[in-house]
């Protein structure tokens, strides 16, 4: 089965007879949609997560995703340079292949290199973000097995409701957006948002890396989203969700020549969603994503084009039985891969299908799901997960969780030459978890253990089991064990007008073959922040630190330990403006992520908003 998205007006048609699920829609404040593929209350939800409101990211004065995650508990993040440059996440110790990211209900990422292309991702067209911890590969399939991030793009409400803002910052940092959004008598809804920014920037490399180049490393990206909704009829609704992102950035690669990347993320989707009975909520999501890559290395002798498209078809139903719900999802994911790298271009498709019960029985919380994905090209797989939670009152509960997942291999771990082999098949895992969760709506706090055991590891050896007289140099093999396990704290409080927030996490993700700590990860990081509020003004000071770790497998290049210190402040000036600034990095903490890759130094930023609250 082939998915059609072009002309946009029969993908409009199709969804029209269907409705679109509840995990598409735009959750409320209070409520999660990630964990359980529907709208729960976050009191309701078994599944470790965090979740970074609009109003977090607006006062963050991040001026990328990757630097708002780096300050989230049960995350680490790795980055070649500054705001722009090639960028990973890693969730509770598991690599930035082995979770899943989604905006809008789109599953977006790279099927050759694996996982989300993070630095392509605008910040500027984000509401909301959720992180579900753990393995989901029973809810979402493969990949899912340290978590799942999803982003909500920016949504309006019902009222007319313009938003600008501009900015300016330190490396030259310029930064400009505006939206508006409102609603038509005939229940005709719609949201549209622009942004552009720009950076001069400064060297990804330092001086000792190969490839260094004293150059400037700036970025410029520009994107565009948007919502169009139509409410039809009391209980049926269509839409129409897009983003698209446009970075052209620079990166080191030799001191004579200014190496360039630019990346293109597009997502659109069209879904509606109706009510076939009082109880049954049925819904239908058509979607595409491209992740497109360009790299010009060397005065363009090695121009290289990595490209990703993948079409989706989402069908759910969620069917209430009292206060329980049982959840049946139909998928099919085809994606399609071309490069300018012979043998890696490709195509392969996925018929999913799933079940899940969320159980509510006075104090008692109980989910249970299983999903089966039949691949084209890894055959069949089957995962399964299953929770239990306890009300000891009603703002104290104890969980525990048991859940598999599993990773597909990459077209390159497949298909590259002299690298990938197409016989490498999924990796496997297997977490137990259980928690304590805490919640009274003034105070929050949470304490989880966890311990997720990978088999089949896909890694890079440099002595290939099979033909090392073809593959000379190393191959990618199933060959490796891994144990990524750990406690992870969380809390918050407000005291009056004093707001106290912080994160810790101790964590011993090893590669159980050699008992070494898994590249670039750490025995602990966490944060701590505080905001005074009052009045018009708040005060806010943000640590954030990360232990030792290793750039190499082998344990023999040190990463040292680094703390952050963050200030920032921002004034309501008059009726729905805002001035925000910040200083980060404040004590011009010289650290890296990758060894010999620069980190940004003391920065500041300033900002002035418009916008209705």
């Amino acid at each position: 089965m082939t998915l059609v998205f072009k002309p946009l007006a029969i993908s409009l048609a199709v969804a029209a007879l269907f409705p679109s699920a509840s995990a598409f829609a735009e959750p409320a404040q209070n409520v999660i949609v990630t964990a359980g593929r529907q709208p729960q209350l976050a009191k309701d939800v078994l599944a470790d997560n965090v979740v970074i409101s609009a109003e977090e990211i607006a006062k963050s004065g991040a001026v990328s995703v990757v630097d708002l995650l780096q300050k989230q508990r049960g995350i680490e993040i790795t980055r070649n340079g500054g705001p722009g440059t090639n960028s990973s996440v890693f969730i509770r110790g598991g690599s930035n292949a082995q979770s899943v990211a989604f905006v809008d209900g789109v599953r977006i990422g790279s099927s050759t290199t694996g996982g989300a292309s993070w630095a392509s991702i605008p910040l500027s067209q984000i509401e909301r973000i959720e992180i579900v911890y753990g393995p989901l590969s029973s809810l979402y399939g493969a990949d899912a097995m340290g978590g799942v991030v999803q982003i909500f793009t920016k949504k309006g409400g019902r009222e007319i409701a313009p938003s600008v803002s501009i900015g300016v910052g330190s490396y030259g940092l310029r930064k400009a957006e505006a939206g508006i959004s409102g609603a038509t008598a005939s229940n005709f809804s719609y949201a549209l948002n622009a942004a552009h920014e720009t950076a001069d920037g400064y060297s990804a490399t330092k001086p000792s890396a190969f490839g260094y180049n004293s150059d400037k490393d700036g970025y410029t990206q520009d994107s565009v989203s948007g919502r169009l909704g139509w409410e039809l009829s009391k209980g049926f609704d269509l839409g129409l969700n897009f983003l698209q992102s446009r970075l052209d950035s620079q990166y080191d690669s030799g001191a004579n020549y200014d190496s360039r990347s630019e990346q293109k993320l597009e997502t659109v989707s069209v879904f509606a969603k109706a009510k076939l009975a009082s109880n049954w909520l049925s819904a239908l999501q058509l979607a595409q994503t491209a992740d497109n890559g360009t790299n010009d290395a060397a005065k363009g002798k090695s121009k290289s084009k990595i490209d990703t498209t993948q079409n989706s078809l989402n069908w759910q139903n969620d069917i209430s039985i009292g206060k329980d719900v049982l959840q049946l999802v139909f998928e099919r994911r085809e994606e399609k891969v071309e490069t300018t790298t012979r043998g890696v271009n490709g195509r392969r498709n996925t018929d999913s299908y799933a079940a899940s019960y969320v159980l509510k029985r006075d104090a008692h919380l109980a989910s249970a799901s299983v999903r089966n994905d039949v691949s084209s090209q890894y055959g069949s797989h089957t995962t399964g997960s299953i929770a239990y939670g306890y009300r000891l009152t009603s703002d104290l509960r104890l969980n525990a969780s048991y859940g598999t997942s599993f990773r597909a291999p990459t077209f390159n771990e497949l298909y590259y030459p002299g690298y990938g082999i197409s016989t490498n098949k999924p990796e496997e895992a297997k977490n137990g978890e259980a928690g304590i969760f805490f919640d009274d709506n003034t105070s929050q706090f949470s304490a989880v253990y966890y311990n997720n055991k990978a088999t089949d590891l896909l890694v890079s050896t440099t002595v290939c089991p099979i033909l090392p007289t073809v593959y000379k140099f190393g191959c990618a093999y199933n060959v490796d064990k891994a144990t990524m396990s750990g406690f992870t704290f969380g809390g918050s409080t407000t005291l009056g007008n004093l707001t106290i927030r912080g994160s810790l996490d101790l964590q011993d993700p090893v590669d159980d073959k050699t008992g070494k700590l898994l590249a670039r990860r750490s025995k602990e990081h966490g944060s701590l922040a505080m905001e005074y509020a009052m009045n018009k003004l708040k005060l806010g000071i943000e640590g954030t630190f990360s232990g030792q770790r290793f750039d190499d497998i082998a344990n023999t290049k040190p990463l040292p330990g680094y703390g952050l210190l963050n200030l920032y402040a921002s004034y309501d000036v008059a009726p729905n403006w805002t001035v925000l600034g910040r200083f980060n990095n404040a004590l011009n903490k010289d650290y890296e992520t990758v060894k010999n890759y620069a980190m940004a130094g003391s920065n500041v930023f300033v900002g002035l908003s418009y916008g209705y609250k």
